[in-house]
C-alpha cells in the first residue's frame, strides 16, 4: 500500500477524501475494472473512505474471467503440430483443467509470448510455412487491435496468421450481473480504458433500469478518488446517472473509428464469463468475410470436459460475492509462484492485488 504523501497530487487527493468523509450517505460501490481494483489497493484509497462506504471488486480482468472451458480449448489448439500459439505473459500460467499453456509449451508446443498482435503478424510473416495463431484475449480495449490486426492480414495476404477469438464486452456483464440480484450495489465505477472506446454512453441502462448510479473513472488516486465523491454526491440527492470523471481520455460517444473497426470484423455472440455463466450478446464473433483468420474455423480444437479446481472461489470473487481473503486457498494453496486460480495469475486478477498491496476482508 502506498501512503497518501507519495501521491503525484497528495494535497488534492486528501481534499477529496476529506469531502468524502463529510458525505452523509452509506453506499456499497463496485469498481468494475480490474486495474482499479489494484490502483486502489497499492495505493490505499479504502483506508481513506469513512467505514459507511464499502468498495467491492468486479469481474473486469480479462484473463480471470476467460471460463475454464476456453482455457483448456487454448492448451489444445497450442498441442496441435506445426501451430505457432502468440498470447499476452498473463495467459501462460492460467490453470486449465488439464495444463497450462506454459506446461505445454515445457512439453514441446511452440508458444510465444507477445505484447501485441503486430507481434504476432511478424511471426506470421517470418514462418510462412507455419500456421500461426494470436490468443484474443481481452475486453473492448484489446479488441480493436485484433481486429486491426484481421485486417492487416487479409490486406497483405498474412494467409497463415489467424485468431482464437475470446474478446469479451463489459456492459452486457454489468446487466447480467445487476439482473441477478445476488449483490445490492448502489454505485459502479466504470472502466477508464474500455470507456475511452466505447464511450459512457452504453452504461445508461445501469442509473435508468436499475437506479444505480455511475461514474467513468481514470486510475490515478485523484481519478478513483474524484469519482467516489461523485458517485456518493449523486446518492446523496437521489438522482443516479452516469457520470465522467476521466474526461480526458473518455466522452459520451467514445472512439468512432474504433467502433468502426470492430463492427466491421466482428459480431456479437454468446460468451461464457467464469463465475457468471453464459451472457448473451457479450462476446466478439470474427465475421463471415474474415472467415480465413478465424482459428476455430481453420483448425478442429478437441478438449475434455472442463472442471474448476477443487476449493477455488475465484467465479464468486469476480461476482463481489467475497473478497479474496474469504477465499480459504488464498495465500496459502494459492499464491502468485503456484496460483490455483485465474484471479491470481493476472496483474488485474483482484486476488493478486489483495496479496501484493495486502487487502483486507471488509475494507
Amino acid at each position: 500500500m502506498q501512503p497518501a504523501a507519495e501521491f503525484r497530487d497528495s494535497d488534492l487527493a486528501l481534499a477529496i477524501a476529506e469531502r468524502i468523509r463529510r458525505r452523509v450517505v452509506t453506499a456499497r460501490l463496485m469498481e468494475f475494472c480490474g486495474s482499479h481494483t489494484a490502483a486502489i489497493l497499492k495505493y490505499g484509497i479504502r483506508q481513506l473512505l469513512p467505514q459507511g462506504v464499502e468498495m467491492l471488486s468486479g469481474p473486469g480482468c480479462p484473463v480471470c474471467v476467460t471460463d475454464q472451458a476456453d482455457i483448456d480449448r487454448a492448451v489444445a489448439l497450442a498441442q496441435i503440430p506445426g501451430i505457432i500459439l502468440c498470447t499476452f505473459g498473463d495467459m501462460l500460467k492460467v490453470p486449465g483443467t488439464y495444463s497450462t499453456l506454459q506446461e505445454a509449451r515445457a512439453e514441446g508446443a511452440d508458444v510465444r509470448t507477445v505484447y501485441s498482435t503486430l507481434d504476432a503478424l511478424e511471426i506470421a510473416v517470418s514462418n510462412p510455412e507455419r500456421p500461426v495463431v494470436f490468443l484474443g484475449v481481452g475486453f473492448e480495449t484489446t479488441a480493436p487491435t485484433i481486429a486491426t490486426s484481421i485486417v492487416q492480414a487479409k490486406s497483405e495476404g498474412i494467409k497463415n496468421y489467424s485468431v482464437f477469438s475470446l474478446a469479451k464486452m463489459c456492459p452486457p456483464v454489468m446487466e447480467a450481473l445487476l439482473a441477478g440480484g445476488e449483490i445490492r450495489i448502489d454505485g459502479i465505477i466504470c472502466p477508464g480504458h474500455v470507456s475511452a472506446v466505447i464511450g459512457s454512453k452504453p452504461y445508461e441502462f445501469i442509473p435508468r433500469d436499475y437506479g444505480i448510479a455511475c461514474v467513468v473513472a481514470g486510475f490515478e488516486p485523484v481519478d478513483i478518488l474524484q469519482a467516489v465523491d461523485m458517485l456518493l454526491g449523486q446518492l446523496e440527492i437521489e438522482k443516479p446517472q452516469v457520470e465522467i470523471a476521466y474526461g480526458r481520455s473518455v466522452s459520451h460517444e467514445g472512439n468512432i473509428r474504433a467502433q468502426e473497426l470492430l463492427a466491421e470484423v466482428f459480431e456479437m455472440r454468446p460468451a461464457r464469463w467464469r463465475g457468471v455463466g453464459e451472457v448473451s450478446n457479450s462476446g466478439y464473433a470474427i465475421r463471415a468475410d474474415y472467415a480465413g483468420f478465424d482459428a476455430e474455423k481453420r483448425f478442429e480444437i478437441k478438449s475434455g470436459p472442463a472442471r474448476e479446481p477443487a476449493g477455488c472461489r475465484c467465479g464468486d470473487v469476480l461476482r463481489g460475492v467475497i473478497t479474496p481473503v474469504s477465499c480459504p486457498l488464498f495465500g496459502k494453496a494459492c499464491v502468485p509462484e503456484r496460483p490455483v486460480g485465474p484471479c491470481m495469475v493476472s496483474g488485474e486478477g483482484a486476488c493478486a492485488s489483495y496479496y501484493s498491496f495486502g487487502g483486507v476482508d471488509g475494507k
